[in-house]
């Protein structure tokens, strides 16, 4: 069991913060849904999450990195050995000046993205504007290179400062991480501590008008108020993948309680009682009728884990 292999940890003082057994999934998704993970932890500092870490790689228990769990679809069985949620690695401020017309910000990757857009409105940070209403943590941002009206993680980013499973922390400078859409192609591992981010100046009152405006773009497209993940599927290039979903004539479509959204087909919505394998077996069914339309074979955004 792995809650026995790491008991030694637990009962020496070795590690503060919250631990749960059997902790369901679902309680901890923006999808309400979910098995359970065997063990999940909330370190409180750096030394609790680096003796976790440490043991689990010793003891090669599998260990997966948890967000808000806004992107994320985890399978009816649960996720084997150990899920670390960084929620109290939420900090924002300000590092020093880059020059005379801009600003770097530092956040712990536990901090929300909310948090951070309101912190630069406040302090007349420009850049990000456009990502106002995309919920989760910075440090899921910078994994999945979140982005939205055409600005991305990696056009704001400096660098990001990692921890291996040795519990060895280093920083990796943007020219180390090789982006593409909706990745940052950073290798199996490093979990993300913070970031730093560069940002110009503009005044307080501006920034909050264009973000008012991005995020009513987004409530008057997007379900924001059902339980989703956020897109399910990518874009392929020159198009969006809603609009070929909606294309096919998939709006509407239903499989158990998951319902692709009548707002944005690319949105699919857990109306009761969803299971993951209902999900799935919708992401199918759609990814099929594109395919038979369109010719074009979507691929998954959402992330899925967890034991089959």
């Amino acid at each position: 069991m792995v809650d026995y292999k790491l008991k030694e940890i637990f009962d020496k003082g070795l590690f503060r913060g919250v631990i749960k057994f059997d902790e369901p999934m679902a309680a901890h998704t923006s999808l309400r849904l979910g098995g359970p993970a065997e063990v999940m932890v909330f370190p409180e500092d750096l030394a609790s999450l680096q003796n976790v870490l440490h043991a689990a790689t010793g003891e090669k228990i599998p260990v997966f990195v948890f967000g808000a769990g806004t992107n994320l679809l985890v399978t009816d069985t649960g996720i084997e050995g150990v899920v670390i949620s960084l929620r109290d690695f939420r900090d924002v401020g300000f590092t020093g000046e880059t020059d005379g017309s801009s600003v770097v910000i530092h956040a712990g990757a536990g901090t929300p993205l909310a948090g951070i857009l309101h912190f630069a409105q406040k302090n007349g940070c420009s850049g990000i504007e456009a990502l106002a209403g995309i919920p989760g943590y910075l440090g899921g941002a910078v994994y999945m290179n979140a982005g939205s009206f055409g600005v991305e993680m990696k056009d704001v980013l400096v660098s990001v400062t990692v921890m291996n499973g040795s519990g060895e922390v280093s920083m990796l400078g943007r020219d180390k991480m090789d982006f593409s859409y909706r990745q940052s192609n950073l290798p199996e591992g490093p979990v993300i501590l913070s970031a730093d981010i560069a940002l110009g100046r503009d005044k307080p009152e501006e920034i909050a008008g264009r973000m008012k405006e991005f995020l009513q773009r987004k409530k008057n497209t997007q379900p924001l108020g059902e339980p989703s993940a956020g897109c399910v599927f990518k874009n392929p290039e020159g198009d969006a993948a809603g609009r070929l979903i909606e294309a096919a004539g998939c709006k509407g479509m239903r499989t158990g309680d998951v319902e692709v959204s009548s707002v944005h087909a690319n949105y699919f919505i857990n109306k009761g009682r969803a299971k993951c394998a209902d999900f799935i077996g919708l992401m199918e069914a759609v990814k099929e009728r594109v395919r038979e339309q369109s010719g074009i074979i979507l691929e998954p955004e959402i992330t899925i884990v967890g034991k089959k």
